[in-house]
């Protein structure tokens, strides 16, 4: 299907781009095999058929195997984008192009269009929101009660997104079924940790071209995006410290080799800061005081609001781009603070994004969470859902044959073993 042979609305920055898009998809599919499985499931078995979904995620050209993998289902599916700075315009022009998939997300998009296009999701009355932040959801819940009953559930991709939900939950507003995307074990020990860790740095290195050897990395947030990038800043070659609120992640980073303190002990040390938390202003005015003239901040939580943006636009007497992606702040006091992807996610902003392969068992998750919710339509309790046993091995029993890799299985005897309680030592 082309975008001239059926009239679609959409709003993206140039259609042109569509060809380019199309190899960048298709390359990203090559590494992508277990949605590729699960696409071709979905194009003979249609479990999607009268089912609409509205997705708000990274426009990048793993979502778009996603996307394509869902129409191929027979979803009637919409796309917009979870964040201004993440879409690949190649990739939005060659779903529209060359699948028929309404996509309206536009890198750069002010606050104005992003909210807009919240709108038109909304509007195309979805049976299933995919969200990564849960804005579409929040929206839903405090603008759309009257679109409720059309909903037979969401999917959530986030740490940030599934913090906002539990929120919710308590609040009493949580009236659906909400699959915890994010917490599958085949999502966040491999999409969090490796893609985020190698993704983070290839955007801040894409932005910068620093050396990161020698330098002194401080990593804010020890979760599994934390340890990513810790792990992966250690191993080219910085010196890393990591800050923490929570004791055991703060000891699991001690153990793991890593030097534990407050921010503002980090501070002062610091080359180069990464905000993982999902929380809000974690660096903020009295870190940006301490920091070292030439400092470089970043960001690769789901919000801007990690680092005080506002702050620091008041101690600064300008602000100039001296790189794609990189903004200077000279500060009053004579020193400057680097600023990447204003905020945002710097390996979206600055970068592609997480590699394929790991993307490839997230939204095969994705993919899966919305066959379950409508498999279940009407027998799930509304609150959060983790992702079924049975799913999360499924996609890492597909992951590995399609490595090549055969692992063990037991015996009878052991089977019998492990089932026994009268088998002692």
């Amino acid at each position: 299907m082309t975008a001239t042979s059926v009239k679609l609305n959409y709003d993206i920055k140039d259609i042109s781009l569509a060809p380019l898009g199309k190899q960048r998809i298709e390359w990203a599919g090559r590494e992508m095999p277990v949605l590729r499985q699960i696409c071709d499931r979905f194009s003979q078995e249609k479990p999607f058929a009268g089912i609409k979904i509205s997705a708000c995620c990274h426009v990048t050209t793993e979502t778009a195997n996603l996307a394509i993998a869902l129409k191929a289902g027979g979803a009637d599916a919409v796309l917009i984008a979870s964040n201004p700075l993440s879409t690949q315009d190649d990739v939005a022009a060659c779903l529209v192009a060359d699948y028929g998939i309404p996509v309206f997300a536009i890198k750069g998009e002010d606050a104005a269009t992003y909210e807009r296009h919240v709108e038109i999701a909304l509007d195309h009355r979805p049976n299933i929101i995919i969200d990564d932040g849960s804005d579409v959801v929040a929206n839903l819940v405090q603008n759309r009660q009257h679109q409720l009953p059309d909903l037979i559930g969401t999917n959530e991709e986030t740490t940030t997104g599934i913090v906002r939900l539990r929120a919710m939950f308590e609040d009493g507003v949580l009236t659906f079924p909400a699959m915890n995307v994010n917490d599958a074990d085949t999502k966040h020990f491999f999409d969090n940790r490796y893609g985020t860790g190698q993704s983070t740095l290839d955007g801040i290195i894409r932005a910068t071209n620093i050396l990161l050897a020698g330098k002194t990395v401080v990593v804010v947030g020890y979760g599994w995006c934390g340890k990513g990038a810790a792990l992966r800043a250690r191993g080219m070659g910085a010196n890393v410290i990591v800050t923490e609120i929570d004791p055991v992640k703060g000891i699991e980073a001690i153990m793991d080799g890593f030097r534990v303190m407050p921010m503002a002990e980090a501070a002062p040390q610091g080359d180069l800061f990464i905000t993982v938390t999902g929380n809000k202003h974690v660096i903020r005015r009295e870190h940006f005081e301490a920091m070292k003239d030439g400092a470089i901040v970043c960001n690769s939580g789901h919000f801007d609001i990690e680092i005080d943006l506002k702050s620091l636009a008041s101690m600064a007497s300008e602000v100039r781009t001296v790189r794609p992606f990189t903004e200077e702040y000279k500060l009053n006091s004579g020193k400057s603070v680097i600023v990447l992807g204003e905020g945002r996610l710097v390996n979206l902003a600055a970068a592609e994004g997480h590699p394929s392969a790991v993307m490839d068992m997230s939204f095969a998750n994705q993919a899966l969470a919305c066959e379950y919710l409508v498999k279940n339509k009407g027998k799930l309790e509304p609150g959060l859902h983790s992702i079924p046993a049975e799913i999360d091995r499924e996609i890492a029993r597909l992951k590995l044959n399609a490595m090549g890799i055969q692992m063990d299985t037991l015996t009878d005897e052991q089977i019998e073993y492990m089932n026994s309680w009268k088998s002692g030592t």
